[in-house]
Formats: C-alpha cells, sequence, structure tokens
C-alpha cells in the first residue's frame, strides 16, 4: 500500500484529521486501521496545547509535518498525535482508535488480555498496545527519517470511500462544541460512538452566603 508523503500533512488540520480516518498505522510488528480522530487547532483553538503550553508551540516550529506528538495524559497514559503544518491551517491531530489488524496478540498481552473492540477503543488503549512512549516523541511518521517498522499507508481511493461522520470532541472543557472529531461511521472500535459524548458538568453556582464563625477583615 502506498505510504503517506509530507504533503498529507501539509494542509488544513481538519481535512486532514477527516482523512486519516480509513488510513492504516503501522507500528513495529503491530498495525491498525484509524476509525476515530480529533483536530486541534494551533490559533484560535483553546482546546490545543499551544494555547497554555509553550512547549507545544516550540514543537510545532521545530518539527516537520507528520512528525509524532506524544505525551502523557493525567499522570496514567501515553496519547499519540500527528503535526500538521503548512497548510491553511496548523494543529496537532489525536489519534483517539484503530481498529486492529495485524500483531494482535501482542496487543493483548500489552493490554492485559483485552480483546476485540476493546483493545484500541480509546487513545490511552491504542498507545498501550502498540506500545508507544515518550520516547517516541518527535519521530517522524512520513518522509526522511522515518524508523523502519514504522509508517501510514493508506490503499488508493479508499479515504473516498469511507463513510465518515463528524461529532464533537471528548473530554474537554473549552471549545466543546467544534465538531472537530470524525469517525468512521458505525464502527464499534471508536471510543465514543456518534451523539454520545457527555458534555462537560457545569460550574457550581457561586454563594452569596457567608460561611459561618469569624470572618477575617477589618475590626469595627
Amino acid at each position: 500500500m502506498p505510504l503517506l508523503t509530507p504533503s498529507f500533512f501539509q494542509r488544513d488540520v481538519l481535512d486532514v484529521a477527516r482523512d486519516l480516518i480509513g488510513v492504516e498505522l503501522h507500528w513495529k510488528g503491530c498495525s491498525g486501521i484509524i476509525v476515530e480522530t480529533e483536530a486541534y487547532a494551533a490559533e484560535g483553538d483553546p482546546a490545543c496545547h499551544t494555547a497554555s503550553r509553550p512547549s507545544a508551540r516550540l514543537f510545532m516550529q521545530n518539527h516537520e509535518a507528520g512528525a509524532a506528538y506524544v505525551y502523557f495524559n493525567y499522570g496514567m497514559y501515553w496519547l499519540f498525535n500527528l503535526l500538521v503544518k503548512g497548510g491553511p491551517r496548523d494543529g496537532l491531530i489525536l489519534v483517539r482508535a484503530l481498529e486492529p489488524t495485524s500483531g494482535i496478540e501482542l496487543m493483548q498481552q500489552r493490554r492485559g488480555g483485552r480483546e476485540g473492540r476493546h483493545l484500541c477503543s480509546g487513545p490511552g488503549k491504542l498507545a498501550l498496545a502498540l506500545g508507544i512512549t515518550g520516547a517516541d516523541h518527535g519521530m517522524p511518521m512520513v518522509g526522511r527519517g522515518r524508523p523502519a517498522g514504522v509508517r501510514l499507508t493508506q490503499e488508493k481511493n479508499k479515504s473516498n470511500h469511507a463513510a465518515k461522520v463528524a461529532d464533537v470532541r471528548v473530554g474537554i472543557s473549552k471549545a466543546t462544541d467544534l465538531p472537530w472529531r470524525f469517525l468512521a461511521s458505525d464502527n464499534p472500535h471508536v471510543s465514543v460512538p456518534q451523539g454520545k459524548v457527555k458534555p462537560p458538568p457545569s460550574p457550581l453556582p457561586r454563594s452569596n452566603k457567608k460561611p459561618p464563625g469569624p470572618q477575617s477583615g477589618r475590626g469595627g
């Protein structure tokens, strides 16, 4: 199958996120079809790391399109993203779910025996199943410098035939209304089906009542 090239990632971040659905991610003996992604725009998107992390802005400046952006989330899971750069909108794309295609036994070992749709149905799950860690941060996934055994491939014209849907992003508290998550339609391996994302909890109303007991401040 043809390899993706740097030009694939030198387009608008939303177009790239949508077109990654149906692409096969190969990782050191394991692989899976990408069935869910989330786009994060480098500018004007408060949910993107570039809005709050100087290190993310430096990463975008210093790496080429298609590089892996890997970070540790909530002190629990590594998450695998891809850098989009050089088009109308730069950004990062979180790979949220895979449909496993090879190396499944090894992935199951890493995931404690999980099987079927539970194996890679979430960004932390797939990173664990593939063995992705922070050591892979900055790895070129396309073009020169791409390590052996790591690649992104796509059957010719396959993405044009794959049914895709858009939905809101998962697990964020800012820009929650943007439909920047893309899914393979009716695929059982996605992390959250279309229309099933729970809205973030509303902030508790502030009370004007003074707490009981002595109050700080000036004396009378």
